[in-house]
């Protein structure tokens, strides 16, 4: 093993920058591999392309005649660009893509052979989806899924294949995807949110939901990670003594991008070019080795499948690099971990940002009644959106280093609190003119002034508005943005709903004017929300503390979050909204606990062998040359040999006693798993896998890094940290 690690560190060093050489502007391959609304003006009929274009802007369903053009024109284009095989692209509740190749080509009689596409094989497919997790929707045998074309997200080329986003359901109709519940949730916001905006203006059709993603992530040589059990088989190090420097002289962060790096991210900003993914920012994050890319903003469903995408290309790349990217929430201890926030707005067709005050004084009211009805949704559902973001990977980086912690607050900045505290204090029922003056010109109207100086942020919110956009900061690296935005769109969809009814209430019962009932609405919601605004740390006892009084949750492990996913409160909104059905919500849940059990006890696993098949090993190769080193001296130095060796026979002891302490911790470690595996009741199994495996890894982990700064560098098999965070 030790040949291992020093033949990595040698290999790495002989890596050098990949040279990549772009020979046209990215505004000219921009979408080249994408059938795309440029391209199929080139290759679609009239009449298809106004199909495929009422489908996308209006969800008209396209008929098996459009389709069959569509096919085939797809076809058509693929094959231009040397493409063989197609497959539908789903994201199953993995938490990762799938695909399934078929080939162009048939035979035909005569022993001829003809590239074949028809509409029936774009619309639909039907994969094996026995070994999906179903959450008990199917059983096994019942092997059968569907996967039908999204026309909402264009069809791309990946190598030599034809690639067609698509929904994932069962036989008997449930969703077994992220992509299918989040159209779902798209849909109810656009509802919601178009008929709210008609009190502002009539001419409003849609909106759409915009998302955009920053992905960070750490690059590690590939060779280093090749020697690192535990990287290759959990993302991360589960083991490892911090490197004497970190992070702390915030030297890596936006500094020079070093040169294999930033060759490897131009060659990973060419592909996101080609593929339309519009890569805009990179930068050097606060950890060593740490990366971030952050695209321009987009349509929900479509950000969501960009990001998909760019997780499954962006190990490709790196690996032409001598690369491997690390996207888990938390690789290295004690340094910051990775996130994947998500901004999040909303818009008209007329083009509008309802989270941008307006030139207006109405057009800043519209403005304060999204962000306030927003800010009121994420107060009634916290705990569900605390759930969105929980798995056994974020749960080591919320609450770590500079990463919010697992109490959902909204940060809004000074100046806005300061709005919301003069319309509370809003009079109830009608206003008088003067109160509607002073409203709409000294309140209302200088927002747009108010948020050119708002510009501060508070890292450590995990939902902070950031001038005109909201932006969920807890999102892990890993994850699916699917997932969270399919429920931070149907809680802001079921808010709105709402609002509108009490508004309505205002204006039929009461008699008050449109603009009276909406102040008089938000003033009740500024009153019933403050415990969910905080601007302060949001770190440490105090504001747990604060939290607690203030009635907020603090669900710091995944067992605990996801209860959250099945409360009758969730079942109950997500059924009215027609997002997803009771079956459905608790399928999910289901299958999250299941993934959490499943890596704790991967990682546990993995541990217990490092543990015991590589470090007690050297420890004791380390240890017997110290004893041969004390028989030396007891034969040279006889009666004086004990004070002379004394550092070495404690030294013995010491390695001794770390020994015992990984033994007989992996033994407890296996018998706890034995105790877990056991358990049929899942949540219960879960919990015992959070409260009873899991705390033992620490421990495991401290005699581990005790002695890798006790023996000998040279005989220690593990890659160090400072060579895996500092060999660029």
């Amino acid at each position: 093993m030790p040949t291992l690690r020093f033949h990595a560190i040698k290999e790495s060093l002989a890596h050098k920058p990949i040279i990549i050489e772009e020979s046209k502007k990215r505004s000219e391959i921009f979408g080249e591999n994408v059938f795309n609304e440029n391209t199929m003006r080139q290759y679609l009929t009239k009449d298809a392309f106004v199909g495929v274009m009422n489908a996308v802007q209006h969800g008209t369903k396209i008929n098996r005649n459009i389709a069959d053009q569509v096919s085939a024109s797809m076809k058509d284009w693929a094959l231009s660009k040397g493409v063989t095989h197609y497959t539908h692209w789903f994201q199953p509740l993995t938490g990762t893509t799938a695909e399934k190749h078929d080939a162009f080509f048939e035979t035909v009689s005569g022993g001829m052979a003809i590239e074949k596409f028809d509409g029936g094989q774009l619309v639909q497919q039907e994969p094996d989806a026995s070994s999906f997790p179903s959450g008990g929707i199917r059983n096994t045998f019942e092997a059968r899924g569907y996967t039908a074309w999204d026309p909402t997200s264009p069809a791309f080329i990946y190598g030599s294949t034809l690639c067609i986003p698509t929904i994932f359901v069962a036989y008997t109709g449930e969703a077994l995807d992220y992509k299918t519940p989040l159209l779902r949730a798209l849909h109810a916001v656009d509802d919601a949110a178009t008929a709210v905006c008609r009190y502002f203006d009539k001419n409003v059709k849609k909106v759409s939901s915009s998302l955009g993603w920053e992905q960070e992530y750490f690059l590690v040589d590939k060779m280093l990670a090749a020697s690192r059990p535990d990287i290759i088989l959990t993302g991360r190090t589960l083991l490892g003594h911090s490197s004497a420097k970190g992070q702390q002289l915030d030297d890596h962060y936006f500094g020079a991008i070093p040169n294999r790096a930033l060759n490897f991210m131009r060659d990973l900003e060419h592909e996101c070019m080609l593929l339309g993914i519009p890569a805009k920012t990179r930068h050097n994050e606060v950890a060593p080795n740490q990366f971030e890319l952050a695209p321009i903003y987009e349509e929900a469903n479509l950000a969501v499948d960009h990001n998909s995408l760019l997780m499954d290309v962006i190990g490709r790349v790196a690996s032409r690099h001598n690369f491997k990217v690390l996207l888990h929430e938390k690789p290295f201890a004690g340094m910051n971990g990775s996130g994947k926030h998500n901004n999040w707005s909303l818009s008209t067709d007329t083009g509008v940002n309802l989270l941008a005050p307006g030139k207006t004084p109405m057009s800043s009211l519209q403005f304060l009644t999204f962000f306030i009805n927003t800010i009121k949704a994420v107060h009634t559902h916290e705990e569900l959106l605390r759930a969105s973001v929980a798995t056994a990977s974020n749960d080591h980086r919320l609450g770590a280093n500079e990463a919010p912690p697992a109490i959902i607050s909204v940060f809004i900045g000074e100046q806005l609190t300061k709005v919301l505290e003069e319309l509370e204090g809003v009079t109830k029922g009608k206003l008088s003119p003067q109160e509607k003056t002073e409203l709409k010109l000294n309140v209302v109207g200088k927002i747009p002034d108010v948020l050119l100086d708002n510009t501060d942020r508070n890292r450590t919110s995990p939902f902070a508005f950031t001038g005109n956009k909201f932006e969920f900061r807890a999102v892990g690296s890993t994850a699916n943005s699917g997932n969270p935005m399919t429920i931070l769109n149907t809680i802001v969809a079921k808010q709105l709903k709402d609002f509108k009814v009490e508004v309505d209430k205002l204006i039929d019962e009461k008699g008050l004017k449109k603009d009276e009932a909406v102040f008089n609405i938000l003033r009740e919601y500024i009153k019933s929300c403050k415990p969910i605004l905080f601007d302060g740390n949001g770190y440490g006892e105090v504001w747990e503390k604060e939290a607690k009084k203030r009635g907020l949750s603090n669900n710091k492990s995944t067992p605990e979050a996801l209860k959250a996913k099945i409360s009758k409160q969730t079942i109950d909104l997500f059924e009215e909204m027609n997002v997803m059905s009771k079956i459905e919500v608790e399928a999910r849940y289901e299958i999250e606990i299941e993934a959490y059990i499943k890596h704790i006890q991967i990682e546990g696993r993995v541990l217990g062998d490092i543990a015991r098949n590589h470090i007690v090993p050297t420890a004791v190769k380390y240890q017997n040359i110290l004893v041969e080193n004390v028989k030396g001296l007891k034969e040279i130095f006889d009666k004086d040999f004990k004070s002379i060796s004394k550092e070495q026979i404690s030294l013995i002891e010491e390695i001794s006693n770390h020994i015992k302490g990984i033994n007989t911790n992996v033994t407890k470690l296996i018998d706890e798993r034995k105790k877990a595996n056991k358990i049929e009741d899942i949540e219960k199994r879960a919990s015992a896998y959070c409260d009873k495996v899991k705390p033992l890894f620490d421990d495991i982990r401290y005699h581990c890094d005790k002695l890798e700064l006790m023996v000998d560098d040279e005989i220690w098999p593990l890659t160090k940290y400072r060579e895996l965070l500092f060999t660029r």
